[in-house]
């Protein structure tokens, strides 16, 4: 209930703080590039329970249909996604996500279903057992993952035995030691690595 209560708080203040950013991204969007300002995907939620997760779009309308994966300096994003990426401006949207329930500011972050399937059973069970996050561990150590990902001869098979393996080890242990003040933590040590 506390984790709740923080994350309805602390999202909600966010989203009223950052309404004139947030508009003034949205129109920038709009402007840069044919297409709506919001980006929309399946993710998988708690108990396995799929949600549409909110984030501005940062690349061609007509690319969202594409890999899921971006690699390298990929020639789908558009010039404003380039900047929202580099300083994951594109992930405020989800403060949304938090205020309806689906997100948690702090937690595992949530896969498209074509990469939980290749979670093991017991991983499966432990990480979908919490809210997903818009962040923790995972993402603070791959802030770079695309860049990463971009000098993999085989991205997506860098992702799944490379990348993935970590993820799920950084998820797991956020589950067993997950308390207010590790949420505290990692919020503060993402707010640093975004700031460097």
């Amino acid at each position: 209930m506390s984790k709740r209560l923080f994350d309805l708080v602390a999202a909600g203040v966010g989203l009223l703080l950052l309404a004139p950013l947030l508009l003034a991204l949205a129109l920038w969007i709009r402007l840069d590039s044919p297409g709506p300002a919001l980006f929309r995907q399946v993710r998988v939620g708690r108990h396995g329970v799929p949600f549409r997760i909110h984030k501005f779009r940062t690349m061609r309308q007509q690319a969202d249909g594409g890999s899921q994966l971006t690699v390298g300096p990929d020639a789908r994003i558009t010039r404003a996604g380039r900047l929202l990426r580099r300083y994951k401006l594109d992930e405020l949207p989800q403060l949304v996500d938090v205020v309806q329930g689906t997100m948690s500011l702090v937690g595992p972050r949530p896969e498209v279903p074509r990469y939980v399937e290749c979670w093991p059973p017991e991983a499966r069970r432990t990480v979908l057992s919490v809210a997903p996050g818009i962040t923790d561990w995972a993402a603070i150590l791959y802030k770079d993952e695309n860049a990463i990902l971009g000098r993999a001869a085989d991205p997506e098979r860098a992702y799944v035995e490379t990348i993935l393996p970590v993820k799920l080890a950084c998820y797991q242990r956020y589950v067993r030691e997950r308390s207010f003040w590790l949420d505290l933590r990692i919020i503060l040590r993402t707010l640093a690595a975004i700031a460097r």
